[in-house]
């Protein structure tokens, strides 16, 4: 992967573009969305269940029983 002199010019690189106020606030946000995203792929691995069915809202049609439309006559 990465040695040590390659992380160290990337870390170079990064202060000086986004300054040395701004990293810890970029790495608290970045901790913060792979959290995210952890939870999230638990949540997807812990979902084993059968697909739920399409909820359809009051006063919504479900699309069931209508005919296809043809490509040459659009709606």
């Amino acid at each position: 992967m990465f040695g040590i002199s390659e992380i160290a010019i990337i870390l170079i690189i990064a202060i000086l573009i986004l300054g040395a106020r701004k990293l810890p606030e970029l790495a608290r946000a970045m901790g913060k969305s792979a959290r995210i995203l952890k939870s999230e792929v638990k949540a997807m691995k812990n979902d084993t269940g059968p697909p739920a069915a399409p909820q359809t809202l009051p006063g919504e049609v479900s699309g069931r029983g209508r005919t296809p439309q043809h490509p040459d006559n659009p709606a």
